[in-house]
């Protein structure tokens, strides 16, 4: 024989409707919780170095500030690469000088702050300051074994996670996750600038996991990313 009988079995109208019900449940509960799932709270117990990243916001800078001043940190550490836009290096040419002298002028508490720039690179730029910053370090003979950052709102975790790639093993990143003040939390979608980051992040994060490949640690490679392509 050719052909043979199968029994199907399908929702009827009253199953179709719980199943609909349960998708839009899961739907909603993953809308309310995918942003603080992306800008997570999760500080390391014994860190005394607090690294912020320069090309957030005044309002978020101002966060960073607060959260030195609890008394937890020693030193600020500010990272960032070239600024593009002329009329926004109002106090450097690199977000990293930018946000400290930012940090330097408007919380005179703030004096111990080092600005370590990252050059432009044609790979992932919280990456390559995280590398920035993991030289320094090394350089700097301070051995580190617990850092915090300070990152805004949803783009946190992803990059918790590649300081952590950076870093390696042997360090411990916590992460603080700035109040954006252009998103509403935590009804994100109702805005397009929160839709636009939650989103955003979410695929970012997705495509760090998935794609990212770190090269081997101090080579070129690592230090500068791969070059640009340029047309003949």
């Amino acid at each position: 024989m050719l052909f043979r009988r199968r029994q199907v079995w399908l929702p009827t109208l009253l199953g179709w409707a719980v199943l609909f019900a349960l998708g839009a449940s899961a739907c909603a509960v993953g809308t309310q919780s995918i942003y603080a799932f992306l800008a997570p709270n999760d500080p390391a117990p014994r860190a005394q170095i607090l690294i912020v990243e320069g090309w957030m916001s005044k309002e978020e800078l101002d966060q960073a500030a607060s959260a030195f001043n609890t008394g937890k940190y020693a030193r600020v550490v500010t990272t960032g690469g070239p600024i593009e836009s002329w009329h926004n290096a109002q106090h450097g040419a690199n977000f990293a000088e930018s946000a400290a002298a930012y940090l330097r002028t408007h919380d005179r508490r703030l004096t111990n702050v080092t600005p370590i720039p990252a050059p432009a690179s044609a790979q992932d730029r919280t990456y390559l300051s995280a590398v920035m910053v993991r030289e320094w370090l090394a350089k700097s003979g301070l051995n580190a074994t617990e850092v915090d950052l300070f990152s805004s709102g949803p783009h946190a975790r992803r990059s918790r996670l590649l300081y952590r790639l950076a870093f390696g093993p042997d360090v411990l990143v916590g992460i603080l996750a700035a109040r954006n003040p252009e998103i509403e939390v935590p009804r994100w979608w109702r805005t397009s600038s929160g839709a636009k980051a939650v989103l955003g992040e979410t695929i970012g994060l997705l495509w760090t996991i998935c794609c990212f490949h770190p090269a081997p640690p101090g080579s070129r490679e690592e230090m500068w990313g791969p070059l640009p392509y340029k047309p003949q």
